[in-house]
């Protein structure tokens, strides 16, 4: 149950879709942003509009706003990790792309370690609650 609430903290809502980032979800399947977003761009096909989107940089300075502000409540030292962090890498130049329910189901198609079935399971039940709870 920890991971499903693990996972529901990592549901945001945009353009009235529920949907989670993609660094989030590289990091539940344990593989590089990098990586997860070269594996969706050779498969583009399978992503229309309403599986995944790139934010726009306004929807992404006010997401990372709030982002932010959770994780120093969830942990006063972040601030200070946050700031040893420096050097190449440490700041995507890219928008990130969002992932609608259907999108992540989609990446079960694509992703096929292990690990990534098993999240991929986890996050369709966190959506699910998520429905459940709301309605």
């Amino acid at each position: 149950m920890q991971i499903i609430q693990s996972i529901q903290n990592r549901i945001y809502e945009i353009r009235g879709e529920r949907v989670m980032l993609d660094r989030d979800l590289a990091a539940l399947y344990e593989v590089e942003t990098k990586r997860l977003k070269e594996a969706v761009n050779r498969n583009i096909k399978r992503f229309p509009e309403d599986f995944m989107f790139q934010l726009t940089k306004e929807e992404w300075e006010a997401l990372r706003f709030q982002i932010e502000t959770l994780e120093k409540q969830d942990n006063p030292l972040r601030t200070q990790i946050a700031t040893l962090k420096k050097g190449r890498g440490q700041h995507s130049k890219y928008l990130p792309y969002a992932f609608t329910e259907q999108g992540v189901a989609m990446l079960s198609g694509i992703l096929n370690s292990d690990r990534a079935i098993q999240m991929n399971i986890a996050i369709m039940r966190a959506f699910v609650e998520i429905r459940r709870v709301l309605f």
